[in-house]
């Protein structure tokens, strides 16, 4: 359900409970921070008759019409003052207020009471534990930062308060403006995906930057941000890369899938681009909130230096320099001295004053295959930043700038064009590739319908027969064939005699190695033999199960596979795992025992489609391996995007907590799976 936050973006009256005449105090900051708003605003408190110059109401029940409620009193106090606000029919209330969930559980426990409450009433919270919420349009500063920026065309949310509280200096000294502010806190009622849906219609917003820690509805978060970002690009910074702390995860899939990688491939999914610095996240959302494509670069500058460093960045960062017309280059010869350089980057000289810079833009802007321009300048004498700017501004292309030493009426003229700037041309780079990394993205596609044949009977009666047991080793190679996936002729052996018979039947050379739910990665104990042939296989049963055996005396052994050996191929990993906020979670990479050690892998967000399928395998280094080097021929890519559509559908279909096939073995024709092993959810 989509909620109306309007009156909460833009409300006519704002009441804050909890204000206090202490200065410095949250309750006095935040109506300090109201006196400029241009509505009505009420102080709560019984305490005073009036704070601040404003009227003072012992309880929200008695002051006239509110549209938003800012609270700031102890936790404890916060579901009655919501209630309160029920009863006044206010349905917007942000609680400042800290000492919820993230104090423990009595917190939680305070928390849960809020959100009862405030679903009873219809009440939008936003918070708990916040910073609060800001609209420079309106001057409305619900916030205990004493700073707020200017008005902007970038809407920002954030889950640290703390990181806002720095931005605002920082924005407010660098004329970064915002539309919308908002401190999301513990998201106990709001959440990220409300948000985006109120803004995808907020005209006063281009694009949308968020700084999370998490997303507590992963599926319902990329959903919402495929359909808006369509509309408005969103930027994220993703805060906690690392896994420490995690528990060990037992498979390869569990110990690469690890949760930033996770929201990488989210991010990817559905459209949204993706900052990995605090600098990128502005840089990108500024530079997305004017320009959605970007196209050839083409690069004028007065400095060798700069352009080289930006040539170089272009390559880098996959950019593409534009390849200038004869009739472009004929012209820059016209005006150009000879020492310049015509091609691409343009060096128009360090003596070039105003009018040969202008000239110049004018000639590549007209230039068909020009899509962008990076303008580079440093100040020298015949340069007039402000006649520069002055066109720029009127560009039917996109212009990037990296001018230093502009007076500030000049600079003021980018700022309020929209017009990027940077001081490092590398840094201007990057930001026109964000730019090219959301036009590549492909909303308007229609999602293809998944449809694969199964023996879903067969399956669904081999999952029945290990009702309880939580983990499926290489038996479960039987349960792939089911969903069409090829796997090596093999059986289980529970004697030496029954091997021999095993190995007769399916042919030699054959692999064996240990069948047992508690060894995971049967090489570190010496349960594997490899190229087992006719008269060997009883020694080598015996040598495997007395090896386990002596090494972890007290584990399980339920057999020993017996497996046609296969010979020659690629090796590569499909994996799965389940996310707690996005799902199942399926990998692809370079397989066999080395692939925690080079982790060329990738990652989508299961149910998995042909095309994601094949743009997984495109997305790994060892994609040039796998098309084939030195005169190899070319593994069978279909093959593989087969398999791993049906390797998700697999998961998608049973409580599986980790699943991978390792490695599967890809050869010019087909593809066979040669290990498998499965970790179910096992449900009461």
């Amino acid at each position: 359900m989509m909620r109306e936050l309007t009156k909460l973006f833009y409300p006519e009256s704002v009441a804050v409970v909890g204000a206090s005449s202490a200065k410095g105090s949250v309750g006095n900051t935040i109506l300090n921070n109201l006196k400029n708003f241009g509505g009505e605003v009420y102080a709560i408190n019984p305490k005073y008759d009036q704070i601040e110059g404003i009227k003072c109401y012992p309880s929200i029940l008695q002051t006239p019409a509110v549209d938003l409620a800012i609270i700031a009193v102890p936790a404890k106090l916060v579901p009655k003052v919501v209630e309160e606000c029920g009863e006044k029919g206010i349905k917007n209330v942000v609680v400042i207020s800290a000492g919820f969930k993230e104090a423990g559980r009595d917190g939680a426990a305070l928390e849960k009471r809020l959100v009862e409450i405030a679903e009873k009433y219809e009440i939008n919270v936003v918070g708990p534990n916040c910073l609060g919420i800001m609209n420079p349009e309106i001057n409305l500063n619900a916030t205990f930062s004493s700073v707020m920026p200017d008005y902007g065309k970038v809407a920002f949310l954030s889950q640290s308060g703390a990181f806002i509280l720095a931005v605002a200096v920082w924005a407010k000294k660098t004329k970064f403006g915002f539309s919308k502010v908002v401190s999301l806190g513990n998201k106990a009622m709001l959440e990220e995906a409300d948000f985006l849906e109120y803004l995808a219609d907020d005209e006063s917003t281009d694009a949308v930057m968020l700084y999370i820690e998490g997303v507590q509805n992963g599926k319902r978060f990329m959903k919402v941000a495929k359909r808006i970002a369509k509309k408005k690009p969103i930027v994220v910074m993703k805060a906690g890369k690392t896994e420490s702390g995690s528990r060990a995860a037992s498979s390869h899939t569990g110990s690469l899938a690890g949760s930033y990688n996770v929201y990488k491939a989210a991010f990817e999914q559905c459209g949204v681009v993706m900052a990995e610095t605090v600098e990128e996240l502005f840089d990108y959302s500024f530079a997305l909130s004017k320009y959605r494509k970007v196209g050839d670069v083409a690069i004028i500058t007065n400095s060798g230096g700069p352009g080289v460093m930006a040539s170089d960045a272009v390559e880098t960062f996959g950019l593409k320099l534009a390849d200038l017309s004869s009739n472009t280059l004929n012209e820059l010869r016209s005006i150009l001295p000879r020492a310049a350089n015509f091609y691409n980057p343009i060096d128009i000289l360090g003596d070039a004053d105003t009018e040969r810079f202008l000239r110049t833009f004018d000639v590549i802007e007209k230039d068909d295959n020009v899509g962008t321009i990076l303008a580079i300048l440093v100040p020298v004498a015949g340069i007039d930043f402000r006649k520069v700017v002055d066109r720029i501004v009127r560009s039917s292309k996109p212009v990037f700038c990296c001018f230093t030493g502009m007076d500030e009426e000049a600079e003021d003229m980018l700022i309020r064009n929209n017009i990027p700037n940077f001081f490092d041309p590398v840094r201007a780079v990057k930001a026109i590739s964000a730019v090219n990394k959301y036009a590549s993205f492909e909303f308007d596609e229609v999602e293809e319908a998944i449809e694969i044949e199964v023996e879903k009977d067969k399956a669904d009666e081999f999952i029945r027969k290990r009702a309880g047991s939580k983990y499926i080793g290489v038996e479960g190679l039987e349960l792939l064939k089911y969903y069409g996936i090829e796997v090596a002729p093999f059986g289980i052996a529970k004697n030496a005699d029954e091997a021999e018979e095993i190995a007769d039947r399916i042919g030699y050379p054959v692999a064996m190695k240990v069948v047992s739910p508690e060894i995971i990665h049967k090489t570190d104990f010496g349960a594997i033999k490899l190229d087992v042939n006719k008269g060997e296989v009883k020694k080598a049963f015996y040598e495997i199960v007395s090896r386990v055996e002596s090494y972890l005396p007290n584990v399980r052994i339920d057999g020993v596979l017996v497996q046609k050996m296969v010979k020659g191929g690629k090796e590569v990993i499909i994996g799965v795992k389940k996310d707690p906020q996005f799902g199942n979670v399926v990998m692809f990479g370079l397989g066999g025992i080395y692939v925690e050690v080079f982790k060329d892998v990738s990652f989508r967000i299961a149910p998995v489609s042909k095309k994601e399928a094949y743009e997984m395998i495109k997305n790994v280094k060892a994609y040039e391996i796998l098309k084939g080097v030195r005169g190899e021929k070319m593994a069978d890519i279909d093959a593989i995007a087969e398999t791993l559509v049906r390797f998700s559908k697999l998961s998608m279909d049973y409580p599986v907590l980790e699943m991978e096939i390792n490695p599967l073995k890809v050869f010019e024709k087909g593809c066979v799976a040669i290990d498998f092993r499965m970790v179910l959810e096992v449900r009461p």
